[in-house]
């Protein structure tokens, strides 16, 4: 009897740090999708529209902060319980709040840019990758909810993750071939900037694809 109960505490343990890392990608979605409304904004030169959303955006990131915090108290707690599962758990919030901090920093970009002169051309291929971000952003969350209850679908997820990953890979490659073509339409310290954006939002899909890989680990174990 003693086993059964201490089998439930362990499982109980484990939910509720699925449901705070759940809780995690669902405020960091809420960034992405900011990020993403900022983006339509900006690429449409309504500068003080895009500040807007990009001053809920930094709010919401604080938040992660603190929800990163709470899954670290939990996490600590329960180290003599399930210290495997919650090595591997500790790797995916800490990929969750890297790429909070990668949105984070696209949007300070968009910040920095202004309303500077940037051709129509650019600002669709980063509105392109900030929509699909949004997409890899949204199957993450749902693999997460299925770790416990349907774990295959987790995985098939993960997949779809890694999936939509490669597709913001080609994207990145080919806005940034643009940079040639353009390079004597911008100002170099717009095109240096512009860049370290593309950059990030790169950065934000290689760490939606690294966490998925974690989901995959911890989905295999329940």
């Amino acid at each position: 009897m003693a086993k059964k109960s201490y089998a439930w505490f362990e499982r109980s343990r484990r939910t509720k740090l699925l449901d705070l890392a759940q809780e995690q990608i669902t405020t960091a979605l809420d960034t992405v999708n900011l990020l993403n409304k900022a983006m339509e904004e900006a690429s449409k030169g309504k500068v003080a529209e895009a500040r807007k959303h990009i001053d809920k955006l930094f709010v919401v990131e604080e938040e992660i902060d603190h929800l990163r915090t709470e899954v670290f108290k939990e996490l600590s707690n329960g180290a003599a319980v399930f210290a495997d599962y919650r090595e591997d758990l500790l790797h995916l919030v800490k990929r969750l709040d890297t790429f909070a901090d990668h949105v984070k920093d696209a949007a300070r970009c968009i910040v920095m840019l202004g309303d500077s002169k940037i051709p129509d051309e650019l600002w669709n291929k980063a509105l392109k990758i900030t929509n699909t971000l949004v997409d890899c952003a949204t199957t993450l969350r749902k693999s997460i909810e299925n770790i416990s209850a349907k774990p295959d679908e987790a995985k098939k997820g993960a997949h779809k993750v890694e999936e939509i990953e490669a597709g913001i890979d080609k994207e990145y490659l080919v806005t940034k071939s643009l940079f040639i073509k353009y390079a004597d339409q911008m100002n170099s310290g717009v095109m240096i900037i512009f860049d370290d954006m593309i950059e990030f939002l790169e950065e934000a899909a290689d760490m939606c694809a690294d966490t998925a890989d974690y989901i995959v680990t911890l989905a295999s174990s329940e």
